[in-house]
């Protein structure tokens, strides 16, 4: 299922996202000057992966797991992302380079 293109004026993006069974794509597309999809397609010419989402069961239980391992978080506490949900996202220098999102289920 395909679900219509979303402003999300408070992340700085437009939405689309793709649902199938197990999994779900996010299309982000910069809305504004200060997007930070824009920051990284300004990197990125050729635009790419900016992220990866993992739902966790509980995002407080999962935030503090990563927390022990070392690994640090892009912010102080859970904040509420494109999908109405709570989310905390992962440096990403300290996960392979790539920027991880938590997302409570």
């Amino acid at each position: 299922m395909i679900k219509i293109g979303q402003p999300q004026p408070e992340h700085g993006v437009y939405t689309v996202f793709v649902e199938l069974p197990n999994s779900k794509i996010e299309l982000l597309h910069p809305y504004g000057d200060k997007s930070p999809i824009q920051a990284f397609l300004n990197k990125n010419k050729e635009g790419g992966m900016h992220h990866i989402c993992i739902e966790v069961r509980d995002i407080n239980e999962a935030v503090s797991a990563v927390k022990t391992k070392g690994i640090r978080t892009l912010g102080e506490k859970p904040k509420i992302g494109a999908h109405g949900k709570e989310v905390m996202f992962l440096h990403p220098k300290d996960c392979g380079g790539v920027l991880i999102e938590l997302e409570q289920e």
